[in-house]
């Protein structure tokens, strides 16, 4: 198949604006430019560039509501009695401790979203891991790992899952009841890998450092959460946008945390990210001007047709494939429209393969190459080789399992 002039500049421009998401400068300085220079040599109209943004937006919206949400539990101690939690109850095992930083890492990315596990919790396991004199290392790959794994749960959890909500037609409650098992499995795999492949680091013996001393559980911070959780299902199950539920809960935590001196506006917006939010809307029409130009096609020929468990298994392989290629972002914005019309199960098994395949490299999703400057901040030293082999012990198992399980919800929940 021949490539078009328009779809080859677009590929160009879309790698230059994967490539931007990793430098030292803001990455909307390439992806703004990038789109515009789409559009004005007529790769992609402005009608279609403007019906990109308008679909992209509400999602957009609501992931700055959950990315303020997760620096307001910051500012509120959230992540520090998290902190003190692991480092005390682990007795200063380093197994124990993983055991911890699993249990943490996931409630925080399926809650929370992963961009809090990356950001926020990361720095706080590197600390306690420094604290107890233990390696960091397994500690360390476990957030990054669950900070893409253990996003399958809600639709909250990771942008990729907004887009795949919004796409598969149902219900918050449905989708969390459909990922759960794919959730669940993966994520003890997960465990029972990454304990096996640090069993030298995680055997390392008890050490003599002192135990923090307890914090007051966030009583506040805890009940808001729940509650806001409790309100995406409603508002769901009324028809309403999860945007309202994401409203209510920011403004109830901002107005406590304000009245109490731990944020500020300037923090609340700089927590949204604004740049950030423009660089994803970019990518969409970076993206659209590919896909008009016939990466569809190109993608769409790859895609297996039907939900058996083996067509599944395969728009999983696709998925991740893409992921690594292209990063996780850009795959989810391909796939989705092509498995829009396939039903919910078609468009789950891409959800896991973006989310989950991304562990296999450290340019598989936008979460990754955050965790990877987190740690260089800290002086914490990453390998890409060693971030690959353990992907390949992790990824294959946990796809095949996930898939497996969501093909058997399917048959239970309908889809």
């Amino acid at each position: 198949m021949a490539v078009s002039p328009a779809l080859a500049l677009s590929l160009v421009l879309m790698a230059a604006v994967l490539i931007s998401a990793s430098a030292p400068w803001s990455e909307v300085a390439v992806a703004v430019p990038a789109a515009a220079v789409l559009v004005g040599l007529g790769a992609l109209s402005t009608d279609a560039a403007m019906a990109e943004i308008r679909r992209l937006a509400p999602v957009v919206a609501f992931l700055a509501l959950v990315l303020v949400l997760s620096r307001l539990c910051d500012d509120e101690g959230l992540f520090r009695v998290a902190g003190r939690w692991m480092a005390r109850s682990s007795d200063g095992r380093p197994d124990r401790l993983l055991g911890r930083v699993f249990v943490v890492a996931a409630a925080t990315t399926a809650v929370l979203s992963l961009d809090a596990t990356v950001v926020l919790l990361t720095p706080v396991v590197l600390e306690t891991a420094r604290a107890l004199r233990v390696s960091a290392r397994p500690h360390s790959y476990a957030t990054v790992h669950l900070s893409n794994t253990a996003s399958l749960l809600l639709p909250v959890s990771n942008l990729t899952n907004l887009l795949a909500f919004t796409a598969a037609g149902i219900s918050f409650s449905r989708f969390a009841a459909l990922m759960a098992g794919p959730w669940a499995i993966a994520i003890a795999l997960e465990y029972l890998v990454i304990r096996r492949v640090f069993r030298r680091d995680l055997t390392a013996g008890v050490t003599v450092a002192p135990a923090p001393a307890p914090d007051a559980a966030p009583v506040f911070v805890l009940v808001v959460l729940a509650s806001t959780l409790a309100g995406f299902a409603v508002t769901s199950l009324w028809g309403l946008s999860p945007i309202w539920s994401a409203l209510a809960g920011v403004m109830i935590l901002g107005v406590h945390a304000m009245a109490r001196g731990r944020s500020t506006v300037g923090g609340v917006l700089r927590a949204a990210n604004l740049p950030f939010l423009a660089f994803v809307l970019a990518l969409g029409v970076v993206v659209a001007a590919a896909m008009a130009n016939g990466m569809d096609a190109v993608v769409g020929g790859l895609l297996p047709s039907g939900t058996s468990l083996p067509s599944l298994l395969g728009i999983a392989a696709v998925a991740a494939l893409l992921s690594n290629l292209a990063n996780n972002l850009p795959a989810v914005l391909v796939l989705i429209p092509l498995l829009a019309g396939a039903g919910p199960g078609a468009v789950l098994a891409a959800l896991i393969g973006v989310n989950i395949g991304p562990n296999l490299t450290v340019v598989g999703s936008l979460a990754n190459l955050l965790w990877r400057r987190v740690l260089h901040q800290r002086g914490e030293p990453t390998s890409v080789g060693g971030f690959s082999l353990l992907g390949l012990c992790t990824v294959p198992v946990c796809l095949v399992a996930a898939v497996v399980a969501l093909w058997a919800g399917l048959r239970v929940f309908g889809g």
